[in-house]
């Protein structure tokens, strides 16, 4: 056979009558491979070690007891563990990422590599995959109430809810008719679009918010409506599609201070999703956006392109997914036009 079982008794037995270990089997052991560790020391000792590692954490959510519930989740679900290679990698880790949380929020705000560089010594310590930045991220999302949620521009939104901006120059939203800062009252008396990055609206954000904000899709109808009423235009924003954090970041900002803020989309599949989106960051009622606005302006294109794609709820009226179902065409913005058009007449 290949194994071979045997009685460590019987072993025993026959080295204390053979000679060649009077004590025994244990006493052979250790002179072959060295002092033998009990297993349960080792369990012990490793348990202790990883105890210990959690001192940062512990101790920080002492010190921030509204993070209390968030410590006992990274404890339990093992993405600590997860993260570090043992005890001594975890204990690091955690007290790097307390050295970071312990000055969130940044304000003002400032850019993600200068925070880590001055924060933790390592302009890269908080690079996306990095086991710091998962853990920082998971401590932000806690710290700043930030719901759940996958994807580049979700953790984007997140960082830049703390304070810390990610590539903050390249994410844009495009504006006419608000005022609120020196440039944006200028392109407002100008009649002009303004397109604020999500530097600008974290560093200096409006100072005031009107009112009644309506938020479109596509920017066609943005620049329509700049032409049409130029100085006198009331305030619109563009989410140029998907909405993107510096979106995100002015629209919080407007709803914070009280503006009621009106949507409308492309009547579509993935119209109704980028809506979906938004209502699940920012609550807005429907502009023209509902079943009956989608039968009317169907009705009224017999052009309409025919509906692609997969079906999606629309969590604001649950009977327009089966009216797009059911009608099965799509109505973009442009086709509705002149009726949002007239709603922004001054």
């Amino acid at each position: 056979g290949r194994s071979l079982s045997i009685r460590l008794d019987a072993v025993d037995t026959v080295l204390r009558r053979s000679g060649v270990s009077p004590d025994g089997l244990a006493a052979a052991v250790v002179a072959l491979t060295g002092p033998v560790t009990l297993l349960s020391d080792v369990r012990r000792r490793e348990a202790d070690a990883w105890h210990d590692a959690y001192t940062p954490l512990t101790e920080f959510c002492s010190e921030r007891p509204e993070l209390a519930d968030w410590g006992e989740r990274v404890r339990v679900s093992g993405l600590v563990r997860r993260l570090a290679r043992d005890p001594g990698s975890a204990r690091a880790l955690l007290a790097s990422a307390v050295t970071a949380l312990r000055s969130l929020p940044a304000d003002p705000a400032v850019s993600l590599p200068a925070f880590a560089a001055r924060t933790l010594g390592d302009a890269h310590a908080l690079d996306d995959g990095t086991p710091l930045a998962t853990l920082v991220h998971s401590g932000v999302r806690a710290l700043t109430g930030f719901p759940d949620g996958t994807g580049a521009e979700w953790r984007r939104e997140a960082w830049a809810c703390a304070g810390l901006l990610k590539d903050a120059l390249s994410s844009t939203v495009l504006t006419v008719g608000l005022r609120g800062t020196p440039a944006l009252d200028w392109a407002t008396d100008s009649g002009e679009p303004a397109v604020l990055t999500l530097r600008q609206l974290t560093r200096t954000p409006p100072r005031q918010a009107p009112p009644v904000v309506r938020v479109c899709e596509n920017p066609t109808v943005l620049a329509t409506a700049a032409d049409t009423y130029g100085p006198d235009c009331p305030p619109l924003v563009c989410l140029q599609g998907q909405p993107s954090a510096a979106a995100l970041t002015l629209l919080r900002h407007l709803h914070s201070h009280r503006a009621k803020l009106l949507y409308h989309g492309d009547f579509d599949w993935g119209g109704i999703r980028i809506a979906a989106a938004l209502l699940r960051r920012v609550p807005w009622h429907p502009w023209r956006y509902t079943t009956a606005d989608y039968r009317a302006a169907a009705g009224r294109s017999p052009l309409a392109p025919s509906l692609t794609g997969t079906p999606a709820t629309a969590p604001w009226d649950p009977g327009l997914r089966a009216a797009l179902s059911e009608l099965g065409v799509r109505v973009e913005e442009e086709t509705v036009l002149d009726d949002l058009l007239t709603d922004l007449a001054p």
